[in-house]
């Protein structure tokens, strides 16, 4: 999740350095916290600190979950501070590399864009899409904001739509339409001195904002426990009280996905899983001066697992495996009657 609060409303430095300090405390999450940290430095405007995270964690030699979107970050954040041709090469091995993933794909498309090398973005966002979304039935929320982005630099550049243009336009959720977020002339309008035309154009930009926000940031309000098996027989047979928590573990993961389709059914948007262990839960439990047994500590772990980035999105993207771990797909699973 990357912040996009302003300076003037947040400590961006001093949340950066409790984020650094959170990672050191929780060495196993640390790329998160780490990468959170850097983008609070650069919203301070300290962007060689930021910088120098991207590379503590590059250099760290720890296995990275997403070691193409720090580079892309990092690689983005030089440019903006004068590194260009550093930021470039980072931009070229991230095209050769091919990442599986959407998000470093958008990130060093976008940083194109923002130096207006129109035609450069767009290649960068049509090469992805190639790679992402070439015999892919449904395009999965990830890929959402290339298809975005490559409308935008497309409109931009005055190019006929395509099939990919099209795709976005109906994935578009927004009221005000790709076509009119992303007309070029829409500019012009920001100097007239029509009121009417003012007031259309800041009700976009807020639609805009929103839709690129929830693209950017997808925060868990709520995250579900889930104990594995194993996990759970052993905080069981240390916590024998807990067993009126947990029956069974069938019972667990029958509740698990009834209480996310009843808050997926009420509107709830966002929702996450995350997974417990029995020494990361008996240490959250000593951190509250408390013990494992109280149950009304169970939804807090959740909310602290969550925040550190451990929440796994429901429901799995379609072909996905079950959330539970079955190994089984999760239509097949407990997502076969939905």
């Amino acid at each position: 999740m990357r912040p996009d609060t302003p300076a003037e409303n947040v400590d961006h430095t001093a949340e950066a350095a409790r984020l650094e300090r959170t990672a050191g405390l929780y060495p196993e999450d640390a790329e998160a916290l780490l990468l959170q940290a850097a983008a609070h430095l650069e919203l301070s405007g300290d962007r060689p600190a930021a910088t120098a995270l991207y590379d503590r964690l590059l250099s760290s030699g720890a296995p990275l979950d997403e070691p193409h979107l720090i580079r892309a970050l990092k690689a983005s954040n030089l440019w903006e501070y004068g590194h260009e041709a550093e930021a470039r090469a980072i931009i070229d091995g991230i095209r050769a590399t091919a990442p599986r993933d959407a998000a470093p794909w958008v990130i060093v498309a976008e940083s194109l864009e923002a130096h207006d090398e129109l035609e450069e973005a767009e290649k960068t966002f049509t090469e992805a899409a190639r790679l992402l979304l070439t015999d892919v039935p449904e395009p999965p929320h990830s890929t959402h904001p290339l298809l975005f982005g490559r409308h935008r630099v497309r409109r931009m550049l005055g190019a006929a739509h395509d099939e990919w243009d099209t795709l976005a336009d109906t994935l578009h959720s927004s009221p005000v339409s790709l076509d009119e977020l992303h007309d070029p002339k829409r500019v012009w309008s920001l100097g007239s001195d029509n009121p009417l035309e003012l007031e259309a154009e800041i009700f976009r930009l807020r639609a805009e904002l929103g839709a690129y926000r929830e693209a950017l940031s997808r925060p868990f309000p709520v995250a579900v426990l889930h104990w594995p098996a194993g996990e759970l027989a052993e905080l069981l047979s240390a916590y024998p009280s807990l067993s009126e928590e947990y029956p069974s573990h069938s019972d667990h993961l029958a509740t698990i996905e009834a209480s996310l389709r009843e808050l997926s059914a009420s509107g709830t948007p966002n929702l996450g899983i995350v997974t417990g262990t029995v020494p990361s839960y008996e240490a959250f439990a000593a951190s509250e001066l408390s013990s494992p047994t109280d149950t009304t500590l169970l939804p807090q772990y959740a909310t602290t697992l969550a925040a550190r980035g451990r929440a796994a999105s429901w429901p799995p993207e379609g072909g996905a495996s079950c959330w539970c771990g079955s190994g089984k797909t999760y239509a097949t699973c407990h997502g076969g009657d939905a």
